[in-house]
């Protein structure tokens, strides 16, 4: 039996897609006094010199910074609540709850889930205000000492691994110890790639919008429009212009009324109407009409 398939992903990247500041930054840096240049310069000459890759790279530098004074997961979800987001956010994720959809996409059984892959901090992000609108987080894990203190890195999420996890949403496999290699025909799939919109903010994401682009999902990639040097806008040009990686590059701003809420909106609507589409084929296909008396 075929999976419904009625389900509606969209699926954000987190800095600087959802925030223009670093979670480090804002959350754990002032809380512990670290000086973030210090920090960026010595996790750049650890991906330079020995090859780290990033994501490790931070990780063990906020380890060794850290050092005796090392929090648990649970004080960092906590730091959480500090996070702050572009505009329009959480309040998009509240309105979406009953103002995307239509009734009759409702009375089909159509819904939208919210999910987040990030190269973060998981335990960061399920402390913020997004995260009781999310369906699922993925991010950069640490796993904990006897005495709860975080100590080494328990999950690590490079912008290429990224892509395992849109697979992941796919297949419905959220639970990390499914493994998502396992085959899964197309129409078990609980959310089909043509059902899902990735939204992230450049070369980072590359992956992800190839992922989307070869198998018929949608993509956005958005900048930052109050950065003076003008290097978000221009990646995520570069992106649609010249890589031909999204068709569709948008500010920031998820209030009502901006062109990166128009464009969701239109791709969810255009998603939903699709779904409609087959399900009404389906249903005709379906019936077999009563003979009529002549």
């Amino acid at each position: 039996m075929s999976a419904p398939q009625n389900t509606i992903a969209l699926i954000y990247d987190y800095d600087q897609t959802l925030s223009p500041a670093y979670m480090q930054e804002e959350a754990i840096f002032p809380q512990f006094g670290i000086h973030a240049d210090r920090f960026w310069k010595q996790c750049q000459a650890l991906v330079r010199e020995q090859n780290y890759d990033n994501e490790l790279a931070y990780m063990k530098v906020l380890l060794d910074t850290l050092e005796m004074d090392r929090p648990t997961n649970e004080e960092l979800r906590s730091l959480g609540a500090k996070l702050n987001f572009y505009p329009g956010l959480p309040e998009m994720f509240e309105e979406f709850q009953t103002d995307l959809l239509s009734p009759e996409h409702k009375a089909y059984g159509i819904t939208v889930e919210h999910y987040i892959v990030s190269s973060g901090l998981k335990v960061l992000l399920e402390g913020s205000r997004l995260a009781p609108y999310v369906k699922a987080i993925f991010g950069c894990e640490f796993g904990e000492d006897s005495q709860g203190r975080i100590t080494f890195p328990k999950r690590a999420i490079s912008h290429t691994q990224k892509t395992q996890f849109l697979f992941r949403i796919n297949k419905g496999m959220l639970d990390l110890s499914e493994d998502v290699n396992d085959h899964m025909a197309p129409d078990l799939r609980p959310i089909p790639f043509p059902n899902m919109v990735y939204i992230g903010d450049g070369p980072t994401d590359v992956p992800c919008f190839t992922v989307m682009q070869r198998n018929g999902g949608k993509a956005i990639a958005v900048y930052n429009p109050n950065d003076p040097t003008r290097s978000s806008f221009k990646k995520c040009y570069q992106l649609s212009a010249h890589a031909e990686r999204v068709k569709n590059i948008a500010p920031s701003d998820f209030r009502q009324g901006s062109h990166l809420r128009f464009l969701i909106e239109e791709m969810v609507q255009d998603i939903a109407n699709s779904i409609l589409d087959r399900r009404r084929i389906d249903l005709e296909a379906g019936t077999v009409k009563a003979p009529k008396h002549s």
